[in-house]
């Protein structure tokens, strides 16, 4: 049974009450249910909206009842907030806007949303001597070295400048208009803050940068499992097992031998299109479209995306990073053939609706 479980110091895993802000989401879902089904622990999962883990909250049936409880609220404007994370030995922040198409139409929102917001997170934590696991992006890194470099330059091989570490990488954004950089830039400031809160107040933290990661309840059609309007991210665990060994570092946290472009992921996602649907494969699969066309004025694209794992590797395991929903691209194929052809439904009757003219 889950209380039985060692961490990674062969001690036995305490049961502890989590305070999961954005439990709803797709990381937060996927989390929910690993600590459901593989620990003791309790969860006070705090979202907007909980569809992707009903599942977890049906009654008194479940293994787990009563260890999880869904608090419904928006930490912009919720006076429980702060109870809550009282409550709580350990509290995850996942809540973020990070969508790429909305870094450009809705700057503001986007800067609020991960910097604004997630202040009282921190503060509350900081205040009542909580342990803080908090979600950031690889986007913090902005754009790499190699980027910069001539395009015939023999250094654009070496990995020294384009492999992302925690502790050495600079990050390089790119001008004030190309508004793109605005999440990223409100991410990187409230991973200062917490590192900050951790130097003066005595804060204990985990910073974690996820790159690209991918699964099941990730994506959205829009106004079909999403909202109505939007673009969706392209395709787009911690708990308590080892506070000591986390405690006060920033983990990147992805698959360094995973690198695709996204005309590669186009041509993986058509490929199985095919295979699900049962219809021919396109004439022409994929066709070329920049940034600038797709995400419209302000937005710059970023170039590499290789975490460094040295620092994960090293602190918390090898064996750690299935827990951490690291997911393969082979992945994609399994991704769930109900899902892919459910999509597949919804885009042929949207596909098949009047338009205006």
């Amino acid at each position: 049974m889950a209380a039985s479980r060692m961490d990674l110091d062969g001690r036995p895993i305490k049961p502890i009450t989590i305070c999961m802000i954005g439990a709803g989401g797709f990381i937060g879902s996927h989390l929910c249910e690993k600590l459901m089904s593989e620990t003791p622990h309790k969860v006070l999962a705090l979202d907007v909206y909980n569809d992707k883990i009903k599942h977890l909250l049906e009654p008194d049936s479940l293994p787990w009842a009563g260890r999880i409880q869904f608090h419904r609220l928006n930490i912009k404007h919720d006076s429980r907030l702060e109870g809550l994370i009282k409550m709580a030995d350990l509290t995850i922040n996942l809540a973020a806007i990070c969508t790429p198409a909305d870094y450009n139409t809705r700057p503001l929102d986007t800067i609020y949303s991960n910097f604004i917001d997630a202040l009282p997170v921190v503060k509350y934590c900081s205040e009542n001597n909580k342990r803080l696991i908090h979600f950031s992006t690889c986007e913090v890194y902005g754009k790499t070295i190699q980027s910069f470099l001539p395009k015939d330059s023999p250094l654009r091989q070496d990995p020294a400048y384009y492999v992302l570490k925690e502790d050495v990488s600079p990050c390089i954004f790119g001008s004030i208009e190309k508004q793109r950089w605005s999440y990223a830039c409100a991410k990187q400031l409230i991973e200062r803050l917490i590192y900050a809160e951790g130097a003066e107040n005595g804060l204990e933290f985990t910073i974690v940068r996820p790159f690209n990661w991918i699964g099941p309840r990730m994506d959205f059609i829009p106004g079909i499992d999403g909202p109505s309007e939007g673009v969706p991210r392209v395709l787009a665990c911690f708990s308590n097992e080892n506070p000591g060994r986390a405690n006060g570092h920033i983990f990147n946290v992805g698959n360094p031998n995973n690198e695709v472009t996204v005309r590669q992921l186009a041509e993986m996602m058509t490929k199985v299109y095919t295979k699900v649907s049962g219809e021919s494969a396109l004439e022409t699969p994929t066709i070329d479209v920049s940034s600038k066309e797709f995400y419209g004025e302000g937005y710059d694209d970023s170039d590499k995306r290789i975490p460094d794992m040295t620092i994960i590797n090293k602190q918390l395991g090898i064996l750690l990073l299935p827990c951490l929903l690291i997911f393969s691209l082979s992945l994609i194929s399994n991704v769930g053939a109900s899902d892919l052809k459910t999509y597949a439904e919804a885009i042929k009757k949207s596909m098949a609706k009047p338009t205006s003219s």
